[in-house]
């Protein structure tokens, strides 16, 4: 779960797509270490030691290890397609290419480090992700305010109009919602979660995450570092800009990934996490919260890059789309680890 408690003020929302054909790769990217100020009132989980200090266990519960995993996307609200094309292009980029090349480092070298997670049998969290279909809430079905309840009863309602299928051995089911929803808790403790539905709301026991566009309700918060709360700005350094244009969708980029990597490692919250309560567990993506590359910590988000429309990134993706995405903490090394490391 990512938790970003942060003071914010509210900023304008502006949509500024570049649609895939518009990115050429730039091979000879900027590569610098800005830093930011820091988050105020932050419970951030950084940590950059041994993971002892955490005591990051698995609990003998069972990790996505089925390929492919199938990733079912709710959109609840308005989605303008550019927006969904940049999010879908970031999970189709999880799976290593059979395509067009990519240039490194890439998302799917990025997942490496999630694919290491194994259960009680050896079996890694597989390497492979597939958008098995998708379905559009437009009418806001349960409304413009979820509860953590409501949004398993939009989960419910997908499956039961038969969109989608119940899928126990490799689904998993995305809910994303646009920027003019609000949900329990989302800016205040949350900009993403995962669980698994209720039999008795949803029929089924079904692992979910839920994700939120921020870009209207709190992008300091939600879409760090691509904006920053208004009184730290003056004279200091400036927010990034958004790799694909787009504040609140390359900002819910990140927190989907975060989201994914820990959905995949502790499906049932009965996997992989540091603590002794599985219902606040401190998880994998939890672990490296704001660290983006080599040199982060101490206000830095660490090295990352920025082409020469002045856009910052850390890895690439299908399509030549760029994204901004935390690390994930890396079991063998026990230390937050990307594919954009130098060292």
């Amino acid at each position: 779960m990512l938790l970003l408690p942060v003071i914010f003020s509210l900023i304008t929302f502006r949509v500024a797509l570049a649609s895939p054909t518009e990115q050429t790769l730039d091979l000879r990217p900027e590569y610098f270490n800005p830093k930011l100020p820091p988050r105020a009132l932050s419970s951030s989980k950084r940590f950059e030691g041994s993971s002892d200090l955490v005591n990051l266990r698995y609990h003998m519960g069972p990790v996505l290890s089925s390929s492919p995993i199938n990733a079912y996307i709710i959109w609840y609200g308005r989605w303008a397609p550019q927006q969904q094309h940049i999010i879908k292009d970031f999970l189709l980029s999880i799976s290593p290419s059979s395509g067009a090349a990519v240039a490194n480092p890439t998302v799917a070298g990025w997942w490496k480090t999630v694919s290491l997670y194994t259960d009680q049998t050896g079996a890694n969290v597989t390497r492979s992700v597939l958008i098995a279909g998708e379905y559009s809430d437009k009418r806001y079905s349960q409304g413009a305010h979820l509860t953590r309840l409501s949004v398993q009863q939009v989960i419910a309602n997908a499956v039961k109009s038969a969109p989608f299928p119940v899928d126990h051995k490799n689904g998993i089911y995305l809910i994303l919602t646009s920027v003019d929803v609000t949900m329990q808790d989302f800016c205040r403790a949350v900009c993403g979660f995962h669980y698994f539905t209720f039999p008795s709301l949803v029929g089924y026991t079904l692992p979910y995450a839920w994700v939120g566009n921020s870009g209207r309700q709190c992008p300091e918060v939600c879409a760090y570092p691509f904006a920053i709360p208004g009184y730290m700005a003056g004279g200091g350094p400036s927010a990034l800009n958004p790799p694909n244009g787009d504040v609140g969708v390359d900002g819910m980029i990140s927190v989907i990934g975060h989201e994914l990597a820990e959905l995949s490692s502790n499906p049932l919250i009965n996997a992989w996490y540091a603590g002794e309560d599985p219902t606040a567990p401190t998880e994998i993506g939890d672990l490296c919260e704001g660290l983006y590359g080599t040199g982060g910590g101490g206000g830095y988000i660490g090295q990352v890059m920025r082409d020469n429309g002045g856009r910052s990134f850390n890895m690439y993706g299908r399509n030549g789309r760029r994204y901004l995405v935390q690390w994930i903490w890396s079991p063998s090394l026990k230390a937050c680890a990307g594919p954009n490391a130098l060292d």
